[in-house]
């Protein structure tokens, strides 16, 4: 089977942005192709290595995540990308054929300097983030990553490198190719797009009295001041979540009402409150099962690491031949 490569990193527990903009797609993707899914804890290291101990206690809570949403280690080698030590391997020898400026002028290298302001970035390892992607790509030749559209610069990069390594040692990777995703708009509570660094987050483990008081509060039509004001569902974040959450009639019907002034924001809340909570609870049950099993959890862990480097160690073999490194 045609392999796929994805990861995340430690950085957090993982909200609804994580659910709708990945997880359901990896869901999907595990029926039809070989795939692997790491927690990328060298990859977070990159912005927080002050304080690694972020990394270590979300490591769990994101594997956790994963098989509460569905994910099958059966279906999908599920690894710690440091537990492979032949990430780095590949990673320092990409490094020494990978241009600076080909770095330098990826166009998110500067956008997280800018959005990231607390944090001093300026480190080799932060400005050499593609190259330990590319590794963690190519390592496994897979033929597909799932991307959204503003991760499609981070994907050319690993093709760059991958086309170069060829030109100068003989075709060994393949070029892999964007599986674009859906990625549809998660606002967060302020209105903003959902993120642990804006604190505007519904994580996958809130209880539901936790989701009730975060919608409570949510922002809505900046315009609809009073009750009696109609709005603008369009422009409304409240109602980009009802269209993840609630059913296209209700949908239309809440729409309907909204624009002239037929349903107050607290009422449209309390219809997306009990909607969210319906759709977390199974999640929440299979969580509460997983935390009390967590030798069994770390096993998966262990063990998907394991499947995994059996696969990058021999594709390092095949690169140290051919780039005469094998004597």
């Amino acid at each position: 089977m045609d392999r796929v490569v994805s990861g995340m990193r430690p950085t957090g527990k993982l909200h609804l942005g994580h659910l709708h903009g990945a997880l359901k797609q990896w869901l999907q993707l595990q029926d039809q192709y070989e795939c692997f899914y790491f927690i990328a804890d060298w990859h977070a290291l990159t912005s927080e290595y002050k304080d690694p101990s972020l990394i270590k206690e979300s490591t769990p809570e994101i594997l956790i995540d994963w098989l509460a949403v569905g994910l099958d280690p059966e279906k999908s080698t599920l690894f710690l990308q440091s537990w492979v030590k032949e990430h780095a391997e590949l990673h320092l020898l990409l490094s020494m054929i990978t241009p600076i400026g080909w770095l330098e002028r990826n166009p998110t290298y500067k956008d997280q300097q800018e959005e990231l302001k607390d944090k001093d970035l300026g480190t080799y390892g932060f400005l050499g983030y593609p190259v330990l992607q590319a590794a963690d790509i190519l390592i496994y030749k897979a033929k597909y990553v799932p991307v959204g559209k503003d991760q499609l610069p981070h994907l050319e990069i690993t093709r760059e490198i991958a086309r170069r390594f060829n030109y100068l040692y003989g075709d060994l990777f393949p070029e892999p190719q964007a599986l674009l995703t859906e990625s549809p708009y998660v606002p967060g509570t302020d209105g903003r797009k959902m993120s642990k660094s804006y604190n505007n987050a519904i994580y996958l483990s809130d209880p539901p009295e936790v989701v009730a008081q975060k919608i409570s509060l949510m922002f809505t039509d900046p315009q609809r001041g009073r009750r009696t004001d109609p709005g603008r569902p369009e422009l409304c974040p409240v109602f980009a979540l009802h269209a993840l959450h609630t059913d296209a009639e209700k949908r239309g019907e809440i729409a309907t009402e909204c624009k002239r002034a037929g349903i107050g924001c607290v009422d449209c809340k309390r219809i997306l409150i009990g909607n969210l909570n319906r759709d977390l609870e199974p999640l929440r049950e299979r969580r509460g099962q997983l935390e009390r099993r967590m030798n069994d959890v770390k096993e998966i862990l262990r063990e998907g690491s394991k499947r995994a480097e059996g696969i990058a160690s021999q594709t390092m073999v095949e690169v140290r031949k051919v780039m005469i490194l094998d004597w």
